[in-house]
């Protein structure tokens, strides 16, 4: 997980530096050092606030493009558009 990733991901769960921090123990200068770059964490210390962040919604995606998204609730997504009728499609 990047620093950027960690930023994306408690932004679109609305979370603080502290609110992540305290999920995993560690102190919010912690994150707020990792996450400005200034430190570089052990990778256990990563890992746990990158495990927080998935149980909380969030999937990482690593390859050519990194970046994160929130995983829908309830793992409903929806109708898709092939689906769509017109008894659905409201």
């Amino acid at each position: 997980m990047s620093p950027a990733q960690s930023r994306a991901a408690r932004g679109m769960l609305g979370w603080s530096e502290a609110d992540l921090a305290g999920r995993v123990g560690l102190a919010e200068q912690d994150v707020k050092d990792f996450e400005s770059g200034a430190n570089d964490p052990a990778s256990g210390q990563i890992e746990a606030l990158r495990s927080a962040l998935m149980s909380a919604g969030i999937v990482f995606h690593e390859g050519r493009e990194n970046g994160v998204s929130l995983r829908a609730k309830g793992g409903d997504e929806g109708t898709r558009l092939s689906s769509l009728t017109t008894e659905n499609d409201h």
